[in-house]
């Protein structure tokens, strides 16, 4: 008898790179239509494209995926949109971390499948918030689930920029479960905490993780929903910040917060971990990082 999350497998994986392609699109316009600043003159922007392949530790295949990278652009000093599905069998750490999650079947059967797509933008105008982005579909035998979510990350804060941003998530949620953004921003406040520094990595958005209410369909909706409103709840920001003039003191400004976000990412951040546990490419597990930060 085949396998029925085949084909569920199969839709969420497309899905994941229709958005993909979307939101390379939608950058690469912007870095078309930025006429003004001290980038203007330089060629617009353009993703370069490799794919990556993941082997089992027997050499057979593991699957893999897409890294686009934008690099010295007009709006974007670095951005990259990753694409994967990647499968095999989880080793004892990741078993056992998913075990500790609750998860059914780990110390039996360490299947998995996994697929999604992570972005993260670092921009050249510190006016211009960074941002990240990920949304995934996990499998197991004995279990599946969805998480991800989208947060900001300005190094100059603007309530209404923040407020924007949270408004899309807000209404994107609310075609789904009026519960869902108060109940995922409390989340991504938590999760986006950076212990060590006693502070939020930026001004949050959602986050959820092992989301699953028992109804595929209904939450495979919900999920791409939440990838749905990440254009319109970053471009618009973007486009309002992209061309605002800034000083030395404003780029030095943008530098040390970029240190805060290699410190949580190289710390405590979930996908981080599980990408070089499970033998992804560490180029791609470690794109997110900025080009250049500061410490003081």
């Amino acid at each position: 008898m085949s396998d029925p999350f085949e084909d569920r497998k199969a839709r969420a994986s497309a899905w994941f790179r229709e958005l993909r392609d979307q939101i390379v699109a939608a950058f690469e316009g912007l870095e078309d239509s930025q006429a003004a600043g001290p980038f203007a003159d330089r060629p617009a922007g353009r993703f370069e494209v490799t794919e990556t392949k993941r082997k089992s530790p027997d050499g057979s295949d593991a699957g893999g995926g897409l890294m686009s990278v934008m690099r010295g652009g007009r709006v974007f000093e670095k951005v990259g949109v990753n694409v994967s599905t990647v499968y095999g069998a989880l080793g004892e750490r990741a078993q056992k971390a998913m075990a500790a999650r609750g998860k059914p079947g780990m110390d039996s059967d360490p299947r998995f499948w996994a697929s999604g797509i992570s972005l993260v933008a670092h921009m050249q105008n510190p006016h211009t918030p960074a941002v990240h982005m990920n949304t995934r579909m996990f499998w197991t035998p004995g279990a599946w689930w969805f998480g991800g979510g989208s947060d900001l990350n300005p190094c100059i804060e603007y309530d209404e920029d923040t407020a924007h941003f949270h408004a899309v998530q807000k209404a994107h949620c609310d075609r789904h479960d009026a519960g869902f953004y108060p109940r995922f921003k409390e989340w991504a406040d938590e999760y986006f905490f950076v212990p060590h520094r006693g502070r939020a990595r930026g001004v949050g958005g959602i986050f959820l993780d092992d989301h699953n209410s028992g109804d595929w369909e209904a939450d495979f909706a919900f999920i791409q929903d939440v990838g749905r409103a990440f254009l319109p709840a970053f471009v618009p920001v973007t486009e309002k910040r992209r061309d605002t003039p800034w000083t030395e003191g404003d780029k030095d400004t943008q530098l040390i917060h970029r240190g805060l976000y290699a410190e949580y990412n190289l710390v405590y951040d979930r996908g981080t971990k599980f990408g070089l546990e499970t033998g992804h490419d560490a180029n791609a597990v470690l794109m997110s990082l900025p080009p250049l930060a500061k410490w003081v």
